[in-house]
């Protein structure tokens, strides 16, 4: 009999008899159970030997039997659902406890942590969205950046530490000319699928690479060379290396925009593979032939708990354990920050006093006494002066600025996210009182880098994903698919662009990029709003846990201490 009918059987017995323990004979339970007198023993011993009864048969003729309950038909179908949250079928689960989404959160909130299963280690994480596309050639949101480098490596990577570029899959390089780079490629690295890399798949990569503006001055690609890659450039690039360190660039097969699901599954050399990815559930594995050293977490698992959008991440549910817990101590702040973006090309910010008039409303100052905190929970956010923490260029506002018209304002940002509903709300708030009205719209990532709406929209509300702690990281957010230069005067633009290609070509010039921030923000083109404390909760039982740019953790360098 199989387990789901045997719980059927138990589900009859117990409504019948009310849950009640009683006295009985085989021949009433076969008659509710609608079978024969031989069956309803086989049956009546598998629920003992499941616990959910016990049953003791009477001595003599015409004697009565008793049964007696040790689950209820409430408790096996916890349990049931219990087995069913383990698989990760939640949307069944849910069924079987009738739609009560309390009952299942504490049930999923019971598997999240660390365990190990069958051997493997395994970290469970909750999270408050899931992730739809992880095409790195794609716009990718702050955490699917961070699960880009896992899947994925680049020819050249940023040491986090040193803040230095170092080797992935090239292990050497040299400057035959500043604008002719050779790159020596690792021999028999493997992809997820287990095909070899070759000199293809980086040629391929590459030249879809550069198409975006930050990758144009690319002229050509080749290879001369088993393992060996040739790039030439069209203008002198002393830093050309520190530049394919760009999560943009990392390699994939040369076939892969061919293939299917590309965007939930895709096909790396990294250290984990793409296994699980759905609205529910993201599993990485990790992947046995990678080049580097194996990831010593055999598994992550990341759960999709709407609920969930702490700034710190831990492999738990229950953030209870982080009360009185200093910020200093767990936290980072953020490399970036959030920030108004003004249209200044088609929107009303290409008026002076529309632009003075949105500075002066919609500062910080303003806006974050309004915040709820209840309603951004554990986002701790402070004040920005500047696009980077340290960076002061906002200039002080003394007068109170009119607004020249009673006008509609359009905002956008980016969908699923935690707090900007929050600050849209505020900012809705404090233009009202100028009888204005602000119209809000929510925007997939690849409608807002896209350009889709752009035309349309005033201001957008968005943050900076920074790969790593360097002051020039700014620019792939910077040039991240045009989305500033299609807000910002051209004349500006340029000469930023001219600034950093001089930098590029002088090796002893000093990085431009605070200048490049400072005039983002004194021009009126940036407002920055808020930097966020940003990190993981390394108090548990996980070994290695530091927090990154990101503010997620490297998942092959983290490991668990067997239990005692």
């Amino acid at each position: 009999m199989s387990s789901q009918r045997l719980k059927i059987q138990f589900q009859r017995l117990y409504s019948h008899f009310s849950g009640e323990d009683c006295e009985t004979n085989l021949q009433d339970i076969a008659e509710v159970l609608f079978c024969t007198r031989r069956n309803v023993r086989m049956v009546i011993n598998k629920m003992v030997e499941k616990g959910w009864i016990d049953w003791q048969p009477a001595v003599g003729r015409g004697k009565q039997s008793k049964l007696v309950f040790h689950s209820s038909d409430s408790e096996l179908q916890y349990m049931h659902a219990r087995k069913l949250v383990a698989e990760g079928k939640l949307e069944p689960a849910l069924d079987v406890l009738e739609n009560n989404a309390d009952k299942l959160a504490q049930l999923i909130q019971e598997q999240l942590g660390h365990t190990t299963a069958q051997g493997k280690q395994i970290v469970r994480l909750p999270y408050y969205r899931a992730f739809s596309n992880l095409n790195p050639l794609c716009p990718l949101r702050r955490s699917e950046q961070h699960l880009a480098r896992q899947i994925f490596n680049g020819l050249t990577r940023i040491n986090e530490e040193k803040e230095e570029v170092e080797g992935d899959l090239a292990h050497h390089w040299e400057s035959l000319s500043p604008r002719h780079w050779r790159f020596y490629i690792r021999p028999a690295v493997r992809f997820h699928d287990g095909k070899l890399l070759d000199s293809q798949d980086i040629i391929t990569t590459l030249e879809q690479v550069k198409v975006q503006r930050l990758f144009r001055h690319i002229q050509s690609i080749d290879s001369p060379f088993p393992n060996t890659i040739d790039i030439h450039l069209r203008s002198d690039d002393y830093r050309f290396p520190e530049l394919l360190s760009n999560v943009s660039a990392v390699i994939q097969p040369a076939d892969a925009e061919h293939e299917r699901d590309n965007e939930l599954f895709p096909i790396g050399t990294g250290p984990y593979r793409v296994i699980q990815n759905d609205k529910q559930r993201f599993k990485l594995e990790a992947f046995d032939h990678y080049f580097g050293m194996r990831a010593l977490i055999d598994v992550v698992d990341i759960w999709m708990l709407s609920e969930v959008a702490s700034c710190y991440l831990q492999p738990a549910a229950d953030t209870s354990q982080l009360s009185g817990v200093s910020v200093s101590t767990r936290l980072k702040l953020d490399e970036g920050c959030n920030y108004l973006l003004f249209n200044r090309m088609t929107g009303l910010a290409n008026n002076e006093q529309w632009l003075a008039y949105f500075r002066c409303r919609l500062a910080p100052l303003n806006i974050l006494p309004l915040l709820d905190k209840d309603e951004i929970g554990d986002f701790r956010l402070t004040n920005a002066y500047g696009i980077l923490p340290g960076w002061a260029h906002v200039p002080l506002v003394s007068e109170k600025v009119s607004a020249p018209a009673k006008r509609n304002i359009t905002l956008a940002f980016a969908e699923q996210h935690p707090v900007y509903p929050h600050i849209a709300s505020v900012m809705r708030k404090l233009l009202a009182e100028d009888g204005l009205k602000l119209k809000v719209l929510e925007l997939s990532t690849m409608e807002i880098l896209s350009g889709k709406h752009a035309d349309k929209i005033d201001i957008w509300l968005g943050g900076m994903s920074l790969s790593n702690y360097r002051d020039d990281a700014i620019l792939s957010w910077f040039y991240n698919f045009d989305h500033i230069a299609r807000a910002m005067p051209e004349a500006e633009f340029d000469e930023i662009e001219r600034s950093v290609a001089h930098w590029r070509a002088d090796i002893a010039m000093d990085s431009p990029c605070q200048s490049i921030g400072a005039k983002l923000v004194q021009s009126g083109q940036i407002l920055p709003l808020f930097h966020n404390w940003l990190g993981v909760d390394d108090t548990g039982v996980i070994q290695g846990m530091q927090s990154n740019s990101m503010g997620w953790f490297d998942f092959k360098s983290v490991w668990m201490k067997p239990e005692h």
